[in-house]
């Protein structure tokens, strides 16, 4: 077996294993990126890797215990050697809380399939077009900076019970801030995508012209609570964070927004008087991503256990109800309510919901309009009580017009206090989120108008 195929690398590790189960992830991964500043391209560049995890498992008298490595594969005897390890810890850990029987099935349809793969001619339309913007910004008087990335990973999944499963994801993303020439003013825009065929540089940049446009007149404001309106890109990057600590054992154990004081979920609750739903599908158009569990390791909202498990379209929160909640096998048994593994994508949406941002912005008197969040960070667990910065762009509204940009703040919100309090919503559209993103990349979410958004502190960041 001089180049094995991936599949024959599942195949080769399940094999040499000598624990009593085991589960083979075969990652091979491909990435390109640009990079740009001063309106001028910097660096580009590709790689690729395979990665091999090995989760053993080991049963006893006192239970199953479970280890998992992972590490970059080269060849038959590193893979060896990786197993070979992964046998020897599992056989050396106490036995796993999250155990039990690993997933049954046969092979998926296209499983010997090689994997596929990504290059720089994923950025030929866009990069012609940003060079376009490049000069167009140098004309007007603005600089550009920001960075694309594509990856594709081909995912190839086996078990000692004889399950075999592979998932190819693609995904990218577009960022790119502009500044005046003086440096004073600044505005950014992002964009998630599969294959960058739905991504116009031009449009991009013309939207960062309107943006710098915006903030030709400067206004100081003082902190306090104002009608505000967040775009999607804000609305992601606030409830990306509610959905990553909707982990139903923390829930379960009192510890969340999500769980009841002196213990047990809240599942079945009306979290919001509003029709609004934050729903995940493996399936969603443009939002495709894997339909079984891929667990690298074990924490409180994934199991290795679980590895293949089928993963279907859940309602979070349906029409304002807590409905379910992140459910690994283990954590279904100490709660009492069904499997609802992760997916990794999210929509949010509200019924009957229709507009955009600017249509948002026609019915307020005198508020602001924010562009994106970041440095966000987690102050009381209990209410999901947020806290963050204002970057790129904070906008003073009047009479439904824009007309200046306004110093930067720090904002104190819970995102699930957020979705009972908007007084309106646009309609759901892809999103990118600025601060979660790099990880996160599959989102449609609404812009929400709040109508007293809290705005802590005035913060000196540019």
């Amino acid at each position: 077996m001089a180049n094995p195929t991936l599949p024959e690398l599942v195949d080769r590790g399940l094999a040499a294993s000598t624990a009593d189960g085991c589960v083979i992830i075969v990652d091979h991964e491909t990435t390109t990126n640009l990079r740009w500043a001063n309106n001028t391209l910097t660096t580009n560049g590709s790689g690729r890797g395979t990665v091999v995890t090995v989760i053993s498992t080991v049963d006893s008298s006192a239970g199953t215990a479970a280890a998992s490595l992972t590490r970059t594969v080269t060849g038959l005897e590193a893979l060896d050697a990786l197993v070979s390890d992964a046998d020897a810890a599992a056989r050396e850990a106490s036995p796993a809380p999250d155990a039990n029987p690993l997933v049954t099935g046969d092979a998926d349809p296209g499983w010997d399939e090689l994997p596929e793969v990504t290059g720089i001619g994923v950025f030929e339309a866009f990069s012609a077009a940003l060079g376009d913007a490049m000069g167009r910004a140098r004309g007007s008087g603005r600089v550009l900076y920001g960075f694309v990335e594509h990856t594709c990973t081909s995912t190839y999944l086996g078990t000692s019970t004889g399950l075999r499963r592979r998932h190819v994801q693609p995904g990218g993303h577009v960022s790119i801030t502009a500044k005046d020439e003086s440096l004073t003013r600044s505005a950014w825009v992002g964009q998630s995508t599969r294959d960058f065929a739905d991504v116009d540089a031009l449009a991009l940049d013309a939207e960062l012209d309107r943006r710098l446009g915006w903030a030709e007149r400067s206004v100081s404001l003082e902190p306090g609570r104002y009608d505000t309106v967040l775009p999607p890109a804000a609305v992601a990057d606030l409830m990306i964070y509610a959905y990553w600590t909707a982990g139903a054992r923390a829930a379960h154990e009192g510890q969340t927004v999500f769980g009841r004081p002196g213990g047990g979920t809240r599942i079945g609750e009306q979290l919001s008087p509003k029709p609004v739903t934050l729903s995940s599908d493996p399936a969603s158009p443009g939002l495709e991503t894997a339909p079984f569990v891929i667990a690298r390791s074990s924490g409180a909202e994934q199991s290795v256990f679980d590895n293949g498990l089928p993963v279907g379209a859940t309602d979070w929160i349906e029409r304002g109800t807590l409905t379910n909640l992140l459910q690994t096998r283990h954590s279904a048994q100490l709660t009492g309510h069904d499997v609802t593994p992760v997916v990794d994508n999210l929509k949010v949406f509200v019924d009957d919901a229709t507009g955009s941002t600017e249509d948002l912005l026609a019915g307020i008197e005198r508020g602001l309009l924010l562009t994106c969040l970041w440095y966000i960070r987690e102050v009381d667990p209990q209410t999901l009580l947020l806290t963050g910065l204002t970057r790129d762009g904070v906008y003073l509204v009047e009479n439904g017009e824009i007309t200046g940009a306004v110093n930067n703040f720090r904002f104190n919100e819970s995102p699930v206090d957020l979705l009972g309090r908007f007084s309106q919503s646009g309609a759901s559209v892809p999103s990118f989120s600025r601060e979660w993103g790099d990880y996160f990349l599959r989102t449609a979410t609404p812009a929400l108008r709040i109508p007293d958004f809290n705005m802590s502190s005035v913060s000196q960041a540019h």
